[in-house]
């Protein structure tokens, strides 16, 4: 059944709507209840990597000791730089392992500035400079910790794979029907945007001393280490403290409001440009104070020709 989506975020060219993203979006309040609610909010999708600090409190849960910074980046989609790579690498030598146990795929840095680095230095696509080798580093550490394998942990049939399904199940309250493979080889799994929010909810009301509690204030410290530098999801954090703000591939963003509300839109078409303007769109409607920097993260221009002359905007419709 194709889902509900409704319009969310269109782009002008001109005095014309040129195009337009379709999806949906569900805002819980603190008692976990549908605040706001666009489009379909009960079609099944797969969360990717917005589901990467859920993995996480699963990991802390089950023993695991992070440093915060090693934590953020077993949360991360992390853009590659030397110190999310250095970071990657101080979890596995922690756990007595190289980067060659590392079981993701090869990529070159996520971030522009950082891809662009890596290559003028001569790097190559590598393991350990994909975007999402902090989880892979901490899954493996994990392995270490309980006794067991590295060099099947992502068999489906691994403790590891059990252990993320349920701590998915546990925190979004639902049963999880079905589980299929994410881009770097991890179990992903699929959720509805309400399930998906309650899960970001623990981590807004999350108590001092809980698993949940140690995993936000890790990426709370942190927002450059969860995404990277000039990468909005960091910019979102930046711009609302002791909020956490995890995107995901397909149009995907989840937010944990320092309030205890939590947020989860899903761009229907995967366009990764609508995810933003909507997001903080609806933040900035569903807050009593809007920072500045918030405002400036529901938009942006449209620029064509060699002096990159404004012609049109992306904004919430």
């Amino acid at each position: 059944m194709i889902p509900a989506h409704a319009p969310l975020v269109g782009q002008t060219r001109g005095d014309h709507i040129e195009s337009i993203h379709y999806g949906s979006a569900v805002l819980l309040d603190v008692d976990g209840n549908i605040e706001t609610s666009i489009g379909d909010t009960e079609a099944v999708f797969y969360p990717r990597s917005a589901l990467k600090p859920l993995f996480a409190v699963g990991m802390v849960r089950a023993g695991l000791k992070l440093n915060q910074e090693q934590l953020t980046l077993a949360s991360a989609s992390h853009s590659g730089s030397l110190e999310h790579q250095r970071i990657v690498l101080s979890t596995l030598h922690d756990a007595g392992l190289t980067e060659s146990d590392l079981g993701n795929s090869v990529d070159l840095p996520y971030g522009k500035a950082e891809r662009e680095a890596h290559l003028a230095a001569g790097g190559r696509p590598t393991r350990l400079a994909q975007n999402c080798s902090g989880k892979h580093a901490a899954l493996l550490a994990l392995c270490v910790l309980k006794g067991w394998g590295t060099e099947n942990y992502l068999d489906p049939e691994h403790p590891i794979s059990a252990l993320l399904r349920e701590t998915v199940e546990e925190l979004c309250g639902t049963r999880v029907a079905s589980t299929s493979i994410d881009g770097c080889g991890t179990p992903v799994y699929p959720l509805t945007l309400a399930a998906l929010a309650r899960g970001y909810a623990r981590l807004a009301k999350a108590q001092p001393g809980s698993a949940e509690y140690q995993v936000k204030a890790a990426i709370v410290n942190y927002p450059e280490l969860l995404a990277g530098v000039g990468r909005d999801v960091s910019a979102l954090m930046r711009a609302l403290p002791g909020a956490v703000a995890k995107d995901g591939f397909e149009g995907i963003q989840a937010v944990a409001l320092p309030d205890g509300r939590a947020l989860a839109v899903k761009i229907s078409d995967g366009g990764d440009r609508a995810r933003m303007p909507i997001t903080a769109t609806l933040l900035l409607n569903a807050l009593e104070e809007v920072p500045d920097d918030l405002r400036a993260l529901t938009h942006s221009n449209v620029e064509a020709g060699p002096a990159e002359e404004r012609v049109g905007k992306l904004f919430a419709l």
